[in-house]
């Protein structure tokens, strides 16, 4: 008897199947999972990079709006394959931040609107996908301001527009009430010249530097800028030999003058001579050369030490601050509602830590002691053996329900849908479970107050925008339910992540020293810290006016300070987002749905550990 394919079973092949095809390459895996639609590269056992595209799994019951959702994901993907050459995008990559999303936003409306013009199938199909993912992430609201709606998506959605003559879908509404006119006002022109070079990647890379100029981002396409005068003035000096030697006349008189002027600051100002005892460089008498270990490194282009221009409009605020009980309630019911199908898989989870919990706070004894509790059941000694002294017992001490758990959730705009919502509802069952277990636990989120930048961007603005500011964002960081808050008191709180507006931009480092600081506060002896998050740290105005890399780097400083030189037992669960590059204990998902099990079985694992293993580790 053969097993008849169910119809989703047989959407899913043809789905692959079609997305190869269109992609251009037969070797390219199509795997189905997660929420987020994506392209991943990942080596084999060879050394060989294979490129996978990952997509949502279909409902189980399409409508004709979800199959064509579904279809136009993956024929982005596919034509994000066979039509982006990732060479010609990397020459003329900006700096980190607002530039580089505008300039990866064009790109992928380049490709969906070439794919368009050959087959209107696929742009139907990612029209559907598109109003789908503005939907999602509330861009229909028709109140939606600037500082909930980013540049960069705006800037793709007008871009399609133009590059296909077909008005934006119905949930950008919103996005482009905000956005439009200051976007037609600014880059308008650009983006028409853009249009005309859909199908010349390279032409339309260099043609997208001159939007990102007219929207005042050309600080973020400095070295671009250098690299290419660099590259003319190589040119001409090829094609003109004689100019190269002018050049070195001229310097070699500059540095003549620079002598003479140096020797006459000499005579003028003998205060100015060094020690020679204090000279460091190469020396001469006796090849007494210092060593290469102390001589400082060349720092020109790390990131400067983390800091922040003003930490005046950060806040730390509980959950039940920032929301109305009433709505609270309201959103908590919401959440209820769509999670109750995969509440009960997490809460059989829980049960089974708790199991392994409670198996190891069975009473334990010390007995033949010198002192402690009199134990009466061998006072039957004093009848039989008069001479023998009493005994006495001690319970020994649990160490396990001397501990507190903090689980840190990344509030994040990526964060959006059903990530968010599957992490309120595991925080949520765990917190309850630890609970029972006598095990303390909190709940805790990070976010921003603003998108690219709020009160503290516009100071930086007044005071003249000095370089290297350091972190430009309003920090929100919520306590959802404290550590000895008990769990009913709490279970509404966690329904605000449903909140619209509420999700923004994420500094993991701040947070994570936030949250550690929590913990060491508590008295209880051992300190764990759980952190779920699906992205690097990103905040738009940081990085486009700092050097870059400024957060991960601080992210990559703070685990370091936690995992080494900390009480805090530190680990990290990421979602669609490899955490192992950034923590040493660490794992990673690549679907939501399996969120629940693998937090409940890390802190089994972590409760099982002896306490000799943890102090090695």
């Amino acid at each position: 008897m053969t097993n008849t394919p169910t119809p989703i079973e047989t959407y899913k092949r043809a789905l692959s199947a079609a997305t190869r095809a269109l992609s251009g390459e037969r070797g390219v895996d199509v795997g189905f999972g997660g929420e987020v639609a994506g392209v991943v590269a990942r080596s084999n056992s060879e050394g060989e990079v294979e490129t996978q595209i990952v997509l949502p799994l279909p409902p189980t019951q399409p409508t004709l709006g979800a199959i064509a959702k579904s279809r136009g994901e993956a024929d982005a993907l596919a034509l994000r394959i066979a039509l982006h050459d990732a060479d010609v995008y990397a020459k003329n990559l900006p700096n980190p931040g607002p530039a580089l999303a505008i300039y990866e936003a064009l790109e992928q409306a380049r490709v969906e609107a070439l794919g368009a013009q050959v087959m209107d199938g696929i742009g139907d199909n990612i029209y559907a996908a598109q109003d789908a993912r503005a939907r999602r992430r509330g861009f229909h609201n028709p109140d939606l301001e600037q500082k909930d709606a980013p540049l960069a998506e705006a800037v793709g959605v007008m871009a399609r527009e133009i590059f296909t003559g077909r008005p934006s879908p119905g949930g950008t509404k919103g996005l482009m009430k905000a956005w439009r006119d200051y976007i037609s006002e600014l880059g308008g022109d650009a983006l028409t010249a853009l249009s005309k070079s859909v199908d010349n990647q390279a032409a339309f890379s260099e043609l997208s530097q001159d939007l990102l100029r007219a929207f005042d981002m050309g600080e973020e396409l400095a070295d671009i800028e250098q690299s290419e005068d660099e590259d003319e003035e190589a040119r001409e000096d090829e094609q003109n030999p004689n100019n190269a030697t002018d050049q070195q006349d001229e310097q070699d008189q500059g540095e003549a003058q620079m002598a003479q002027a140096d020797a006459l600051d000499e005579d003028q100002d003998h205060t100015d001579i060094v020690d020679a005892d204090e000279f460091e460089g190469d020396g001469t008498e006796g090849d007494q050369v210092p060593d290469p270990s102390q001589r400082p490194s060349d720092l020109s282009n790390a990131p400067a030490p983390y800091s922040y221009f003003t930490n005046s409009h950060d806040e730390v605020i509980r959950a039940e601050d920032l929301c109305e009980l009433d709505e609270l309630e309201r959103l908590r019911t919401y959440l209820d509602g769509h999670m109750k199908s995969l509440t009960s898989v997490i809460a059989r989870l829980a049960n089974r830590l708790q199991r392994r919990l409670m198996a190891q706070q069975q009473r334990s004894w010390s007995f033949d002691l010198e002192e402690g509790v009199l134990d009466t059941a061998r006072l039957t000694r004093i009848i039989t053996d008069p001479t023998s002294p009493l005994t006495y017992k001690e319970e020994k001490q649990m160490e396990f329900r001397d501990t507190v758990v903090s689980i840190l959730l990344d509030n994040s705009g990526s964060m959006r849908g059903r990530p968010i919502m599957m992490a309120a509802v595991c925080a949520d069952i765990l917190a309850r479970t630890l609970e029972r277990c006598a095990v303390k636990c909190e709940i805790l989120g990070f976010t921003t107050r603003a998108w690219k930048g709020g009160a503290s961007f516009q100071d930086w603005l007044a005071a003249d925008k000095p370089a290297a500011p350091g972190r430009l964002n309003d920090l929100r960081h919520i306590i959802y339910k404290a550590a000895d808050m008990p769990w009913r008191r709490a279970k509404n709180n966690l329904g605000l992540m449903m909140r619209e507006g509420l999700l923004k931009e994420n500094i993991d480092g701040e947070a994570l020293e936030w949250a550690a600081a929590r913990l060491n506060a508590r008295p209880e002896q051992r300190k764990i810290l759980m952190v779920i998050s699906d992205g690097a740290p990103v905040d738009d105005a940081t990085q486009s006016r700092n050097k870059s890399g400024i957060l991960e780097q601080h992210l990559h400083q703070v685990i370091d300070k936690l995992e080494t030189r900390s009480e805090v037992e530190l680990i990290a669960i990421g979602i669609n987002h490899d955490v192992t590059r950034w923590y040493s204990r660490a794992v990673t998902i690549t679907d939501v749905e399996e969120l629940g099990g693998v937090m409940t079985e890390k802190l089994a694992e972590l409760f099982a550990e002896k306490p000799k293993d943890r102090r090695r580790r």
